[in-house]
Formats: C-alpha cells, sequence, structure tokens
C-alpha cells in the first residue's frame, strides 16, 4: 500500500522540475515510509512513496516497461495476482519480481483499459503512456482506494490524497457554493467524485479516466445488475461461506504481519474467526485489537446504533478462536488533542471523535504490524443497519442516514443558508443516485425499496466509511484490508432478497448462516451494535469550551458562514432539541470546519 501522485503537461517541461514534485510527494509520505520514487521526462513528472507489503526487494516504483514507454505509479494490492501472472506468462510476458505491481504493468500493456475487468483487489494507479502521450488512470470497484485529479490548462495533477494536488503552487485551496453544499448540506458523507475543492475531482469508484493534451474521459468499467436470484436459501449460504473463505484466504497474503480487528459484532468476529484458521495451519496465532474508553461501564448509554458494550464481546471471541488480544483503550483528553488530526488526513472535516479513535487504534496497531483486515461493507451488502428495516427511512426522500442529522444546516446564517440551500441540494443528490438505480423489471414495491437502500449505501455511504478506514490507517502508514468489499460478493449479494439476508428472522440472517460452527452461538446471534463512542462528559465539556474559544476570536474563519448565537447556545448547554450525542457530533463537526478553513487558507468563491 502506497500514496501517488503526478503531473502531466503536454506543452512544456517537467524534466526540471523534480522539487516541486519531491514537494507533492513528501505532502503524503505518510502514505509510504519505507521508499520513495521519482520519474521524469518533458511531459510527465511521477513520484511514488511505498509501504512496502510483498515483496519488499521487487516492486519499486515508478515501474517502466521494458522499453520505457509506460510508467505506472499504483497504490493498492491484488488479491488475484498470482493466477494473473501465470496467465500473462503463458501470453509471452516476461517478470522479474514477485510483486503485483508489475502485475499491474504488464496487465495494462496486454489488456489496456480492459486490464481493470481482470483486477480483484482495491487499488488507485496511473499509466503514463509516453508514446501516446496518455495518462490512465483507474480505481478500484468499489473505492476502497482514493484517487484525486485536476485539469488545469496543459496540466493535469493527480493524487491519492487531496493534499498531494494542493502541494503544487498552481493549485489554490478555493471551495464554491457547490463545495460548501457538500459541507454544510451533506456532512461527512459525501458525493462520490466530488472533492469538495473547486478544480479538484475524484475518480469514482468502478471508473477510469483517459487525460490527453485534448480530452479528458471518464469511463465506467463496473456496475451492479439487476436479475432475478435463482438459488435457494441453502445454495446461497454456502456461496456466501465459499465466498468469504476464499476472500479472507486471499486478503491475508503479505510479507509483512497480518492482524485483524475485533468488535466482537458478527462481522468482525467472522473474519476473524476465518483468518484465525488459516494462521492454524501455518501454526501462528493471529492478533487481534479492539477499542475501548476510558471508565465506559459507567459512560455507557444505550442508543440508536449502540446496544451494548463491546469489550465483553471481544472477550468472549478471542478466547474462543484463540487470538493474541490487545484492547487498547482511550481517555477524553486523549480524544480531544488529537480530534484533528483524522481531518488533516482527509483534507476536509469528517465524523470527529469517532474517527479519531479510529485513528489512534491504528497508531497503536502499527507497532507490531503492517496490514489488518476489517469487516467494513457487511452492513451494507447484507443489508444490515436499522436503516433498512423502518419505514420513515425507506419512504424519505433524502438519503436515510440524513433524516435523523440534526443542527449542521439550522446553525447556518440566513446568507449561508440562501447561498447554498442545503436541504435542496440534498434532495438533489438523491434523485441523481435514484436515477442510477437498476431496478428489476418485476419486483415489488418493497423489494424496489429494499434494492434501493442497498444501492444508496452501496453506492453513497459505504465511500464515506471506507475513507474514513483509509486515511486513519494510512495517516499512520498502515495498510487495512476489507474482505466484504470484495466486488464477487457485492455482486452476488446485489441479487439476494431481503428475505434472504433476513432469514431466521434477524438481520443479516443469511451471514449469520454462513458464518455457523465457526463462532459461539450468542455471538453469532449478538443483535448489531455501531462502532462504539465515548460517552464521558468530559469530551462534550471540552469541545463546548473548545467552540466557545472559537466564537470567542473575532478571526475565525468559520464565523461568516454560521449562526453564532445559536452555535454559542449550543456549546454553554442553552439549545433545545438536541441531545447530548447530537450536541456532541455538530460541535466537533464545526470545530474541524473552521480549522479546516483555516488550515488549509482556503478562499471561498462564487
Amino acid at each position: 500500500m502506497c500514496g501517488i501522485t503526478g503531473w502531466i503537461n503536454w506543452s512544456g517541461d517537467l524534466s526540471i522540475e523534480q522539487n516541486t514534485l519531491k514537494k507533492m510527494a513528501d505532502s503524503i509520505a505518510h502514505r509510504g515510509p519505507d521508499e520513495e520514487g521519482f520519474w521524469l521526462s518533458e511531459q510527465a513528472a511521477l513520484a511514488h512513496r511505498r509501504l512496502i507489503v510483498i515483496d519488499p526487494r521487487g516492486g519499486k516504483q515508478p515501474m517502466t516497461s521494458s522499453d520505457q514507454q509506460l510508467v505506472l505509479t499504483y497504490n493498492g494490492e491484488l488479491y488475484n495476482y498470482r493466477e494473473l501472472k501465470q496467465d500473462l506468462q503463458e501470453k509471452g510476458h516476461t517478470f522479474t519480481s514477485n510483486s503485483d505491481t508489475e502485475v499491474v504493468l504488464h496487465s495494462y500493456m496486454e489488456w489496456e483499459e480492459d486490464c481493470l475487468k481482470h483486477f480483484n483487489g482495491i487499488f488507485a494507479f496511473a499509466i503514463w503512456d509516453q508514446q501516446e502521450q496518455k495518462l490512465f488512470l483507474g480505481r478500484d470497484h468499489l473505492g476502497v482506494k482514493p484517487l484525486f485529479y485536476s485539469k488545469q490548462g496543459d496540466s493535469l495533477f493527480y493524487g491519492s490524497e487531496i493534499k498531494a494536488i494542493l502541494a503544487h503552487p498552481s493549485v489554490q485551496p478555493k471551495v464554491d457554493r457547490k463545495g460548501l453544499a457538500e459541507i454544510f448540506g451533506m456532512g461527512p458523507m459525501r458525493t462520490p467524485g466530488q472533492a469538495v475543492f473547486k478544480g479538484i475531482d475524484e475518480v469514482r469508484p468502478g471508473h477510469y479516466v483517459i487525460a490527453t493534451a485534448d480530452s479528458l474521459e471518464e469511463c465506467r468499467y463496473w456496475k451492479l445488475e439487476s436479475k432475478p436470484h435463482t438459488d435457494d436459501v441453502d445454495a446461497t449460504t454456502e456461496t456466501i461461506r465459499a465466498l468469504l473463505k476464499d476472500t479472507v484466504q486471499r486478503q491475508l497474503i503479505s510479507d509483512m504481519p497480518v492482524v485483524s480487528m475485533l468488535s466482537g459484532g458478527l462481522d468482525s468476529s467472522g473474519l476473524t474467526s476465518l483468518a484465525a484458521e488459516e494462521f492454524k495451519h501455518s501454526k501462528k496465532t493471529l492478533g487481534t485489537y479492539s477499542i475501548d474508553f476510558d471508565q465506559n461501564e459507567d459512560h455507557f448509554k444505550k442508543d440508536f446504533l449502540r446496544h451494548d458494550m463491546d469489550e465483553p464481546w471481544v472477550k468472549r471471541v478471542s478466547e474462543h478462536v484463540g487470538t493474541n488480544h490487545h484492547s487498547v483503550t482511550f481517555g477524553a483528553n486523549q480524544l480531544l488533542s488529537n480530534l484533528l488530526e483524522p481531518m488533516r488526513g482527509r483534507d476536509l472535516p469528517g465524523v470527529g471523535e469517532i474517527e479519531t479513535s479510529l485513528y489512534l487504534l491504528f497508531t497503536e496497531m502499527k507497532k507490531d504490524a503492517t496490514v489488518a483486515l476489517s469487516g467494513e461493507s457487511a452492513d451494507e451488502v447484507f443489508s444490515g443497519y436499522p436503516w433498512f428495516h423502518q419505514e420513515k427511512y425507506l419512504d424519505a426522500e433524502v438519503y436515510p442516514w440524513l433524516v435523523n442529522l440534526k443542527g449542521i444546516s439550522s446553525v447556518l446564517s440566513e446568507e449561508t443558508k440562501n447561498k447554498i440551500q442545503p436541504e435542496l441540494y440534498q434532495k438533489e443528490r438523491f434523485a441523481e443516485a435514484y436515477e442510477e438505480i437498476p431496478f428489476l423489471e418485476g419486483e415489488s414495491q418493497f423489494e424496489a425499496k429494499q434494492r434501493q437502500m442497498s444501492y444508496f449505501f452501496i453506492t453513497r455511504f459505504l465511500p464515506f466509511m471506507l475513507d474514513r478506514k483509509d486515511r486513519a490507517s494510512m495517516k499512520t502508514g498502515f495498510e487495512v484490508r476489507v474482505p466484504f468489499c470484495d466486488y464477487r460478493i457485492v455482486e452476488y449479494l446485489w441479487n439476494v432478497p431481503i428475505e434472504y439476508k433476513n432469514v431466521d428472522n434477524i438481520e443479516k440472517g443469511i451471514l449469520r448462516r454462513a458464518l455457523k460452527g465457526t463462532l459461539p452461538d450468542d455471538v453469532l446471534y449478538r443483535k448489531k451494535s455501531a462502532y462504539p463512542s465515548d460517552k464521558d462528559p468530559v469530551y462534550l465539556k471540552g469541545v463546548q469550551k473548545w467552540m466557545l474559544d472559537i466564537l470567542d476570536n473575532p478571526n475565525s474563519p468559520i464565523l461568516s458562514l454560521i449562526d453564532i448565537e445559536k452555535v454559542r447556545a449550543i456549546a454553554s448547554n442553552h439549545a433545545e432539541g438536541l441531545n447530548t450525542d447530537q450536541a456532541k457530533g455538530l460541535l466537533d463537526y464545526l470545530i474541524q470546519v473552521n480549522a479546516w478553513l483555516d488550515e488549509y487558507d482556503i478562499e471561498l468563491v462564487s
């Protein structure tokens, strides 16, 4: 796993721009702390920061073809690279390393843009064709790995993170009305393809971009296709079980230590059990990690998403599976002092202390390993969220996760509201996504609603979850793999009917059946509980004081965008209509927005 960046100019001479290129690469050095590499010609300057996972001696980048006409910078892992390598060798290709990087390059040489249809993995890469003067940008099916670009005049800039593009002196950090609508209308769950910064775009999941001196074209190579599901429940269960075993097996390939995240919930526990079984074949013990908070037993309160504490379940799973477990505990003050780190990793405001604790967890995990497995996307593809099962979310005309998102638009100034019209913006993005849904002819209204919900979560909510996981982990130089994002699993589950998914009258029932025998029954049928949140009142008091300090500072850039007195009331415990968690989340977010505007020196434009 790595960081990539580059600069193409079809009319200049970039061969003398090493210093600028290095500045762009240095901005994402955290993504690849092990090595750096550069390649420059008149029209192209490509840089790479490497986190060594596979083939430490081989796989150095940028990597060139033997005739020096193709140059690759690549971030990711191909889980089927061994089969692809064999296939390519049979077609006459010769390899000099054991790395998946070289397989990517030769795949492009063999199939050009169609190489993406051969890949199973998580990836974002750029290939410069010296002869054709063409840049090819490709991103994985679900968007696990990030990739941004900016076309300005005769130049195109790209990078794993927005900051790599902003590090170039020609790119200015500007945000317009649409960018502000994303920040305040969508919150942290932003629209795929929208990088918020004016003039910067994101390669969407399942897409690629081809850029030449005269054109820029974005194409879709993968999408969800609706068709009748013909397997019965038992056959569906067996298919899911086989896919999961194969996926976990593939994603344990690494020349560096691999561990697993463990929450005691169904998804992470199931992956941990499957991974631990693979470890036992090699007579090794899997390491696992969980997160907890100081005095959590005293402060924990059940809410809409969290039904009970994780730690007792974590211990139960670890003892049953036989892992070497590490419980990492944080206090409110530690979370407060690191609140802005995830924002700096994402180059955009995020979800506050939940993201902060994730970043701190990865910081600890990095001390013992380089790679981890995580259960992201199981709830999206197996329809596990509570939102799938309640009419007010199924019938909403905005994304279901926005229904209860109170506070952000209500604390904007009237001028800002009139400018960005957040509620209208939400409905426009909803309608845009709705038009994409491949409904199945003949399905019932209820089935169509469930398909709609699945589509929204897979294509609009999951990208936020993956961004959060990628930036929090890669900021510490740590790779996280997500087996439930294997596109084969996503494609198969897309057409599995909701009554199968909820078999045995419980959410994700089909997954529970598929994991039968790998976990104790009480774990297997534990009710879903979301990622933990710190309920310590010290944290709320800390963000309230922080917000009041921002409001009292006349130079705070956020002041022109918000209703100062409404925010002051929330920070002073005088507001009505918001519970403690909503107030905490809102203040978390506004603090980040203010710091983002300030630290990135953002210019607001019309």
